[in-house]
């Protein structure tokens, strides 16, 4: 046999193994194949071809097992017992460009899939591995290493911990400041995903200056970007005080305000999101935000939105609403309550209308002129029919309630109470008669009406416990009028019941 028959056999071999290993790739590029390959061993056949000899079949097999392990966790799980991670880890370090970004895929589609499997990347080494990628000249392995890192760090804060032990947010620092839109994306969400789970972990991410940088790009033209700058913004500033003041003070208002009506609604709500974090710690965090005109703007992209979008700027009023009258106040005078009443009656989704709801009672529990607001906007049926609702989720129910009694305590604005009077149940009922026998003894006018109307009728017909908190209510209210119209009221009850007898036998 010649030496040019014999190097055709290795060439053929070769060309078998490129085309097994592309068609694989191919195959598990669709899902409906997954299943198929991983009955048939694919794990098994593709793990020794990350070793082989030429290049190009080490980095397709690398990406089969990345699409693989990408579809659910039993593949990932399968990649991990498989033994692969430590291949993988080991020619992380050794191999060309190409084959890093394969490898650092299959890190990551193992990662995302649950904590377990994140830890099971970090415990074959990969953290070292990923950091030296991250110092790579090629902007492509530093996206795929970000990318990895993020989704190790996005499961809990042990794991977080543990990139942020192997030296991984300066380099994702100095990531965010390279020129390629793709690799600041990746990095400010890896950012996000680490300073999310504690404050410590924040502080960390904000000990190495990246609020700063990440400040500079919220005007960034490329929608994805603004997501992750925004995400991580807020992430940072939910924790405590001194970090919100800290990305309050890198002047992102009231420039970031304008994202308010991006096109992009998830920047949208990721601005919304991050002005609800800052908002939420103290009222001079709120007022900051009054005064840009945040709360004017949040206002305006509620009226903008739908559905799961609108729910930080919702909340976003409630926080500033609940700190002090003034502020409560300054939600009521940018037209607050009627968009918050439009978006209790729009929503469907159970948890939107408890936030909404929330939200109401923060505003309107300060004084009369507050509940008068939320009264005057028809809220107080809304929130009696959603908490009367038995197919009202138990979170919206209590949180319906809450808001209702909170403002009816503080409610003096009669023609809005009035019609509760003979729907709200007995636990509703009480605040209500206790806001009529306070109003009604200074108010002569209010006293004619509650008679014309059939108010004081109605009061008399509620049977309340002897000695009961409402009975010493209703009493009030009685001792507000003459003898003789009260007797002729129950005269009058009595001889249409006699009636109604009568007329039934």
């Amino acid at each position: 046999m010649s030496q040019r028959q014999v190097l055709q056999v290795f060439e053929q071999y070769q060309k078998a193994r490129t085309q097994f290993v592309q068609t694989v790739a191919d195959l598990a590029a669709r899902p409906q194949n997954t299943e198929t390959l991983q009955n048939s061993g694919v794990m098994s056949l593709l793990r020794p071809l990350l070793l082989d000899a030429v290049p190009t079949i080490q980095q397709t097999a690398a990406l089969a097992l990345g699409r693989l392990a990408n579809y659910n966790d039993d593949l990932a799980e399968a990649v991990v017992k498989g033994d692969i991670l430590p291949q993988l880890v080991y020619s992380l370090a050794e191999q060309n460009r190409f084959y890093k970004k394969a490898a650092a895929f299959v890190l990551r589609a193992v990662a995302k899939h649950s904590p377990e499997l994140a830890q099971a990347v970090v415990d074959c080494g990969a953290l070292d591995a990923l950091v030296i990628s991250l110092e790579e000249f090629d902007p492509g392995v530093k996206e795929a290493a970000a990318w990895a890192i993020g989704y190790i760090a996005r499961h809990n804060a042990q794991l977080s911990q543990a990139v942020v032990d192997a030296g991984v947010v300066p380099l994702l620092v100095l990531c965010i400041q390279e020129p390629e839109i793709a690799l600041k994306r990746v990095a400010a969400s890896a950012l996000s995903d680490i300073a999310k789970h504690s404050p410590e972990l924040a502080q960390t991410v904000v000990d190495t200056g990246a609020i700063a940088h990440l400040a500079q790009m919220i005007l960034n033209p490329d929608a994805k970007l603004k997501r992750q700058v925004f995400s991580a913004l807020s992430q940072i500033a939910k924790h405590s005080v001194d970090v919100a003041e800290m990305v309050v003070e890198a002047e992102i208002f009231p420039a970031a305000l304008v994202c308010l009506k991006d096109p992009d609604e998830y920047v949208q709500k990721n601005v919304a999101t991050l002005i609800r974090e800052i908002s939420k710690h103290t009222p001079e965090l709120s007022q900051i935000i009054v005064n840009v005109g945040g709360v004017a703007a949040v206002i305006d992209y509620l009226g903008d939105s739908k559905g799961n979008v609108r729910l930080p700027g919702i909340m976003m009023l409630g926080y500033v609403a609940t700190h002090s009258e003034n502020l409560a106040m300054a939600v009521i005078v940018s037209k607050g309550v009627p968009q918050l009443a439009i978006c209790l009656e729009e929503e469907q989704e159970d948890h939107i209308k408890a936030a909404t709801a929330w939200a109401f009672g923060q505003i309107g529990r300060h004084t009369p002129e507050h509940a008068k607001a939320v009264a005057v906007a028809n809220v107080f049926p809304k929130l009696l029919n959603l908490y009367l609702d038995t197919e009202s989720s138990e979170d919206l129910q209590v949180k319906a309630k809450k808001a209702l009694k909170s403002i009816l305590q503080k409610c003096t604005y009669l023609p809005a109470l009035e019609p509760l009077l003979y729907e709200a149940p007995s636990n509703i009922l009480k605040h209500i008669i206790c806001q009529f026998s306070k109003v009604l003894p200074h108010d002569s006018k209010a006293r004619r009406l509650f008679v014309t109307s059939g108010g004081l009728k109605k009061v008399q017909e509620i049977k309340a416990e002897p000695g009961s908190a409402i009975q010493e209510y209703i009493n009030a209210i009685n001792s507000c009028y003459p003898e003789e119209i009260v007797r002729f009221i129950h005269i009058y009850m009595n001889y249409k019941q006699y009636h109604i007898k009568i007329f039934l036998n």
